[in-house]
This record gives structure tokens, sequence and C-alpha cells, in this order.
């Protein structure tokens, strides 16, 4: 993910104030980042170029001529991009090239978890538990696995419910919901029993689900794809997580 433009937290996750922050989304650019892509363009097509960054939610590459200038507008997944990726932008915007627009395509699919949500959450987030703090675990796995670059993802804990007739026959510990950019964690984690490296875990997972979307195979939904796979097994403590939760699975059933 590009340093180079980041999203600015919500103020409900951020681990520090945010006394700058307004409602809507706010993005911060690299301006020299955005000056050295300009000057690409204005290299490639030899008159005047206007670069704007963008957080769109649609529209990933809009361009008009106004007064001799061409002013171009990028989502912000653009800067710091591959130059390979840069070089079909320019022959995108050139001339509409077939090759360039699937190259376009490719990358903006692969990048799709940095834009913005299309949902806005309602009402307020719960995000500090009896036993665990979701907020620094979320900040704690965002840092170790990457690099403290996913600024947009809210979390809260789930709703609690009670099992039927004693105990569930099976519980979701989490969920991502792409629309929001929200990952919802069960309640029955929020134990003195449950440690902090299995909720950590949970989270993580949850995350991932944000970096890689469900991919769409012969009419069916691949939610864990070989990458997905592979990348949670980076996790520190994953063998010891899975066997705790082998382990406890007939407790979190029973949970309240």
């Amino acid at each position: 993910m590009a340093p180079a433009a980041l999203r600015l937290p919500d103020p409900r996750v951020a681990q520090f104030p945010l006394p700058f922050a307004s409602n809507g989304p706010q993005i911060f650019v690299h301006e020299g980042a955005r000056q050295a892509l300009e000057r690409r363009f204005t290299a490639a097509f030899s008159r005047p170029i206007q670069l704007a960054i963008t957080d769109n939610r649609r529209r990933m590459v809009t361009y008009a001529e106004a007064g001799g200038t061409l002013r171009l507008r990028l989502h912000m997944m653009f800067l710091g991009a591959p130059d390979e990726v840069l070089d079909a932008l320019v022959s995108y915007v050139r001339e509409d090239a077939r090759e360039a627009s699937q190259r376009l395509g490719e990358f903006i699919q692969a990048n799709r978890h940095r834009i913005r949500a299309s949902r806005t959450v309602q009402g307020p987030l719960r995000t500090r538990g009896r036993v665990h703090d979701l907020v620094e675990i979320l900040a704690g796995v965002n840092d170790r696995y990457f690099g403290s670059s996913v600024t947009d993802v809210l979390i809260t804990w789930g709703r609690r419910s009670r099992p039927r007739q004693g105990r569930r026959s099976a519980i979701k510990l989490g969920s991502y919901s792409a629309a929001e950019r929200l990952i919802r964690i069960h309640p029955a984690l929020d134990q003195d029993w449950v440690p902090r490296y299995f909720v950590s875990y949970v989270v993580f997972h949850e995350l991932l689900h944000h970096l890689f979307p469900g991919e769409l195979r012969r009419g069916r939904v691949i939610l864990h794809s070989a990458e997905f796979l592979r990348r949670e097994a980076e996790f520190r403590h994953y063998t010891r997580a899975l066997e705790w939760e082998r382990k406890h699975l007939a407790r979190l059933l029973g949970a309240k």
C-alpha cells in the first residue's frame, strides 16, 4: 500500500486525538509524490498538466482538456503504483488503449480495499470490553503486520446473544463488512480466560479479508484464497491460536 497518500483514521478508532478531523473523509497526500507523477504526465504529453489526487468511491481516473491544459484526477491508490501501471495510465489517457484499460482494471481490482467505505456505520462503536480493548488490539496488529498502513478499518464488539438451550451449535468469532469497512468481534471473546493473542489472531484474520476480498471462480466466491492462507500463516501465534480454539471451542459455544 502506497505511503504517499493515506486516509485519516476515523476518530472513533484513532490512537491519538484528532482535533483537526472533520466529519467527512480526509486524505493526506505527499506533495512530492504528487508532483513527481504530474511531471511524468507533463513529459509524456508535452503540455501543461494539472493533477489532483482524489478519494472517490466510483471514478478512479477522470481527465478533461481545458484551455490547453490536461486536468487529470486520479484516485490516491495510484500514488506509488508500479511503473508498469503508471505507463498503462499514460497510455489510457493518451489513447484509451484496450490493453492499458485492462491493466488498470486489474490494478484497481487488486486495490479495491483502498476505496473508502460505501456505507456509513450507524450508531456508536463498542471497542472497550470488560477485558479486551479492541482499538489497542487492532492498532497492535496493524503496526506489527501491516506497518500501520490500514487506516480506514473500524472495529466493534458484536451484539451479545444468549445461546439457545444452553449451548450454540456454531459460533462466528469475527466478521468483516466491506461496505462499512467494519470488523465485528463476538463478545464471547471478551472473557478473562480468552488470551489476548487469540483475539489478536481473529482481528488479524478479519483484516486479511479487508486486504484480500473474495475471488469469484466458476460462479463461486472463494473467501480464503491461497494468498490469503499464506498470509494468515504469518501470524506470530498462528499454530498456537488454532490449537487454543480447538481446545476451547466447546466453552466458547456455551459462553453468554
